[in-house]
């Protein structure tokens, strides 16, 4: 069997396959902070069948990929889109989230099959990002906009911890919340809960990887990942 996506970044093949980022979310593969890493090396880590997984990805339709839109487009149009795409969308969706981690808490909470702990998590999440947002957002996106990019390696390079700490808060997320999945007997705020969950954790995932591995790179006039 041909091998030849094995060897290449999971953030480029976000990039150049269309749908790749949905086999890589079904899956659990972190292709926005861990998207340096090679198909082969986060199979591996995963338990997963790394040939498997590259025969997914060929046989993706060539069709809707959200990133690829991005490659060529004007900075300040990509800037506009995460600003309305995920930035706004963020603030819209951690309220109503800890809202119901709160109710699913205070209800199911002496569960063992209850997600202990998510509100706080939630709250911590929520400040933690809308702190990060409003840098970008105040700093570095204006910087890039006025064509200053070159210059921004120090804001970038802050960002981009700040976007591990994300996916370290990903991580975190399945396993407060038993990998998404709820109990046969979950009542309808149960499962409403982790619907949103997974929406946020497909969200900053995409969120994190067009800035990662396209707006970042273009702004400092670097190469898009090649795997």
């Amino acid at each position: 069997m041909v091998t030849q996506l094995l060897d290449h970044s999971l953030g480029h093949l976000a990039c150049q396959i269309p749908g790749a980022t949905r086999v890589f979310h079904a899956l659990r593969l972190d292709f926005c902070c861990a998207g340096q890493k090679s198909l082969r090396q986060a199979a591996l880590e995963r338990g997963l069948d790394a040939l498997d997984v590259q025969a997914r990805l060929l046989a993706l339709p060539p069709a809707d990929h959200e990133s690829a839109d991005w490659r060529d487009a004007p900075l300040d149009s990509l800037i506009a889109h995460l600003l309305q795409r995920y930035h706004e969308v963020h603030r819209q969706q951690l309220p109503e989230l800890i809202r119901l981690a709160a109710r699913v808490e205070q209800v199911h909470g002496w569960r063992a099959d209850a997600p202990q702990g998510l509100t706080e998590f939630l709250l911590s999440l929520q400040q933690e990002l809308d702190s990060h947002m409003q840098k970008e957002e105040q700093v570095l996106f204006p910087m890039i906009v006025r064509g200053a990019g070159p210059l921004a390696g120090g804001p970038i390079s802050v960002m981009c911890y700040e976007h591990d700490q994300h996916g370290a808060a990903l991580a975190q997320l399945l396993e407060l919340a038993h990998d998404l999945q709820p109990p046969d007997d979950a009542c309808t705020t149960w499962r409403a809960l982790y619907r949103g969950l997974d929406e946020l954790h497909r969200d900053l995932m995409q969120h994190i990887h067009l800035e990662n591995h396209v707006l970042f790179p273009r702004a400092l006039g670097e190469e898009a990942h090649n795997g």
